[in-house]
């Protein structure tokens, strides 16, 4: 008995040691502040900081007013939809004060008191300057309030249980500032904190844990998965087959196209669409700080030269082959320059040479849009024309004849997922 009593006791404080770590208390209501009482200088700043963030990406539905919410964000747990963050009283964060906007930029903490979700990204926004959370706090004040309540979030059970998010943030939240390393350029250094800050572009590019958290530290970069797509690694491990220099590089951030290496697509698209927008030194100094990450990828080093095995790939997949032919063709080969100009050409897709076939089944499933003008570039998209096994077959020829790496196995199951994941 007396064992007995112990271990309740243990358990006991466990269980009072977890809820006070979960306890967050509410911060109380304000008035929704007066547009006008916000320096414009500062509520530009903040317009620019949100488009480097990204954050009307998350925050608008697909038919939605921007910053609204209702987007529908896929985890390994369940879908999160984006919060309302228009000054809207009732429904978005118009009674929220600058401490409570701070608290959920810095902690993951709502005003009410509830954890968030690491879907929005407070583990990098927790370095973000107090100057700089003030700013976007003013530019989102200052837009107009849409009254529009989101979703309610489709979690896995008990994981709609908000407390337990305390325990995830004890073991992977580690705030920490964004040092200035001395031996850098100040444009470097600008980069790093953009990019490590507001634009989380770990977020996207570096593999995940058991519990999703990110891989930081050697694992950095390393490539990851975003909305069904895979974000290649973006430092040494790079697959592009061209060096991504800083002009290369910052030409991409703005127009979402790069002729070395590949347009936009996929949750890629609406970044470039925002960062066309923002301050040009601000992508400058991403295109910098990028460019360095990737300085010692195998492309940095020597371009390989790529040949065009077209007679082994149509002996293995002749039935790609003619519908490679019918479908891509027009658009894609030599002959098809005056209507492709400016496009990268199809060698130089960075897909091609990924270690996964994920990308260059999405850009044939669901098409390209242009990321940031009407001119930009376009294919359509072929889920609806070609079943699984002929994207499998055009996939697989494609890469026999341009692929600089092994052949995908089971392409036809990845088709498949990719398919499913894209609904």
């Amino acid at each position: 008995m007396t064992r007995l009593r112990w271990i309740g006791l243990i358990v006991l404080i466990a269980v009072a040691l977890a809820i006070a770590m979960a306890y967050r208390p509410a911060i109380a209501e304000t008035p929704r502040p007066d547009p006008r009482a916000f320096a414009p200088a500062v509520v530009a700043r903040g317009a620019n900081l949100a488009r480097l963030g990204n954050c009307v990406s998350c925050h608008q539905a697909a038919a939605g007013k921007p910053y609204a919410g209702g987007y529908p964000i896929k985890t390994a747990f369940g879908t999160i939809y984006g919060s309302n963050i228009t000054p809207d009283a009732d429904t978005g964060i118009g009674r929220w004060s600058p401490a409570a906007f701070r608290r959920a930029m810095r902690d993951g903490v709502g005003r009410d008191g509830s954890h968030l979700y690491p879907a929005f990204p407070y583990t990098h926004y927790a370095a973000v300057t107090d100057a700089d959370i003030d700013a976007l706090y003013a530019f989102l004040m200052t837009r107009p309030a849409v009254r529009a309540t989101p979703p309610a979030n489709e979690m896995i059970p008990p994981l709609g249980f908000r407390p337990l998010l305390a325990g995830w943030k004890l073991l992977f939240h580690r705030p920490r500032p964004v040092q200035p390393d001395a031996t850098q350029s100040a444009a470097w250094n600008r980069g790093r904190y953009i990019g490590e800050t507001l634009a989380h572009c770990t977020a996207c590019h570096s593999p995940r844990g058991l519990l999703q958290q990110e891989k930081r530290g050697a694992k950095a970069y390393d490539g990851g998965w975003s909305g069904g797509w895979y974000a290649p690694p973006i430092n040494a491990r790079s697959p592009a087959v061209r060096a991504w220099t800083v002009e290369r590089m910052n030409t991409y951030l703005r127009t979402g196209l790069s002729r070395h290496h590949a347009a936009a697509a996929g949750p890629m698209g609406p970044v470039t669409y925002n960062l066309a927008r923002a301050d040009p030194a601000d992508v400058r100094a991403l295109a910098i700080y990028y460019a360095w990450w990737m300085r010692d990828a195998p492309a940095a080093r020597r371009e390989p030269l790529l040949p065009d095995r077209i007679a082994l790939a149509t002996r293995r997949h002749p039935a790609a082959a003619r519908l490679y032919t019918g479908a891509c063709a027009v658009c894609h080969e030599s002959s098809a320059a005056m209507m492709v100009a400016g496009r990268p050409a199809l060698p130089l897709g960075t897909p091609l040479h990924e270690d996964n076939p994920r990308d260059t089944i999405q850009v044939i499933l669901q098409g390209v849009r242009p990321p940031v003008s009407a001119g930009g570039p376009f294919m359509p998209a072929y889920a609806d024309m070609l079943d699984d096994r002929q994207v499998a077959e055009i996939v697989a020829y494609l890469q026999a004849r341009h692929g600089t790496g092994p052949a995908w196995p089971d392409l036809e199951a990845e088709v498949a997922k990719a398919r499913k994941e894209a609904q």
